[in-house]
């Protein structure tokens, strides 16, 4: 269904693309720093600013990409945090996401140093978190008020995937 490749530069024009307001912006990148209105310069920038994260997009079987993520191996090389999770809004729906998921788990874990994966998502993206539960990913905590859009504080859940309980998908 997909093929996972290195992010390049020519992408960011189509990713920055599937972010159609400010709400959608920070749901995606979280406190990155971005600003509304998004475009694919600020995403270019933003790769390019810190070469330990591994940035891929997932293509689909026209070559085109339909999703997005980064790994970035944290300081103690035994876990890896998975973020900028991102679908096509063209694809959504469609087992896209856990593809490029299974596959994201793949090449986080082909690294035998690497015991855990994490990552941080609002409790408002109730599909996101099904997904992410759907994969083995459990909460680890909560924190209540971490951004604030248009007056309204947003919790951050931020959960993790051990090795031992990651289960690749079979091809």
């Amino acid at each position: 269904m997909i093929e996972l490749r290195a992010f390049e530069p020519a992408d960011a024009l189509r990713v920055a693309s599937w972010i159609d307001s400010l709400e959608a912006l920070i749901t995606w990148s979280g406190n990155t720093g971005f600003t509304w209105p998004f475009d694919a310069g600020q995403l270019s920038a933003f790769h390019a600013s810190d070469p330990s994260r591994r940035c891929h997009v997932a293509v689909g079987s026209d070559g085109a990409p339909v999703g997005h993520f980064l790994l970035r191996t944290e300081p103690s090389g035994r876990s890896v945090r998975l973020g900028m999770v991102l679908i096509s809004p063209a694809v959504r729906g469609r087992g896209y996401g856990e593809a490029m998921l299974e596959a994201a788990l793949g090449e986080a874990f082909a690294s035998p140093a690497i015991q855990r994966v994490n990552l941080g998502v609002y409790s408002h993206n109730a599909g996101a978190i099904r997904l992410y539960e759907r994969l083995g990913f459990r909460t680890e905590s909560v924190t209540p008020k971490v951004t604030s859009i248009a007056g309204e504080w947003w919790a951050s859940i931020t959960m993790s995937l051990p090795r031992d309980a990651w289960r690749p998908h079979a091809p």
